[in-house]
């Protein structure tokens, strides 16, 4: 049975129109599938059934429900226009509908513009960092990553802290590409969980990714993530994350909605 990221996607199928592929045991958070792993599924679903299609611009998941074992994909065109074409993706498992993603696809063309206007924050280098997940601790899937806390704090340590920096890479070398960055995306926990002075369930419901550049690559696997959360109240948060590549070029703008059961 696959276990490590590479293996997972070379051992799905796709067929007639079908994307088929098991999760182990080892992907899993808590009684799902790890969210970046299933946003990533209804990415390479995508991919598989539309495999012409232009760079990926924007990103737009729902965590509908859980899922586990043996999971299926099926994969639609919502609109191709002459530039950007919008693919819808379902995940669904034995109960259903787990995750839904919609995909923008835009061809590149020239622009007066050609600016980021976020500054690079100034954080140490991986290797200069102590382990975000200490590891054979925390959620099944953090197995799969090697981080590093560059700034905030761990989950559940009382901080007053709602932004926090990760460096994150698969432990799996050959885990290269923006199926495996989307896998890796979403590896920290909320913003607002290392606030908590006791463990309680967090479940992340929408995540939207904006991805700014079509030439996603960087150094030794190591991607920094920010995550921000903005507030907290009536059981929910919003977040802002941002994700800069080994040369802190930024990449990925991003959001997300959390249910918080504290």
């Amino acid at each position: 049975m696959a276990e490590t990221f590479t293996d997972l996607l070379s051992e799905a199928r796709f067929v007639d129109g079908v994307f088929t592929s098991h999760i182990p045991d080892s992907w899993m958070q808590g009684r799902t599938t790890y969210g970046g792993l299933s946003a990533a599924l209804c990415f390479e679903t995508a991919l598989r059934a539309f495999p012409d299609l232009s760079p990926l611009r924007s990103a737009n998941i729902s965590f509908i429900g859980p899922a586990g074992g043996t999971v299926e994909g099926r994969a639609a065109v919502l609109r191709q226009g002459k530039s950007v074409s919008f693919v819808e993706a379902d995940i669904s498992g034995e109960a259903g509908l787990a995750t839904r993603g919609t995909f923008a696809f835009g061809a590149s063309r020239d622009s007066v513009f050609d600016s980021i206007w976020t500054p690079p924050p100034d954080m140490p280098a991986p290797e200069d960092c102590e382990p975000f997940i200490p590891k054979g601790l925390g959620p099944n899937f953090a197995s799969h990553f090697d981080t590093g806390l560059a700034k905030g704090a761990r989950p559940g340590t009382g901080s007053k802290e709602h932004d926090h920096y990760i460096w994150v890479r698969h432990a799996d070398p050959d885990a290269t590409g923006l199926t495996a960055l989307i896998a890796l995306a979403d590896m920290p926990p909320p913003a607002v969980m290392p606030m908590f002075t006791q463990f309680k369930p967090i479940s992340s419901m929408t995540w939207m990714m904006n991805f700014l550049r079509d030439d996603l690559k960087t150094r030794d696997g190591w991607w920094l993530l920010q995550s921000r959360a903005e507030n907290a109240a009536q059981g929910y948060s919003s977040q802002d994350m941002l994700i800069w590549n080994r040369d802190m070029e930024l990449v990925v703008a991003g959001r997300q909605s959390v249910a918080v059961f504290l």
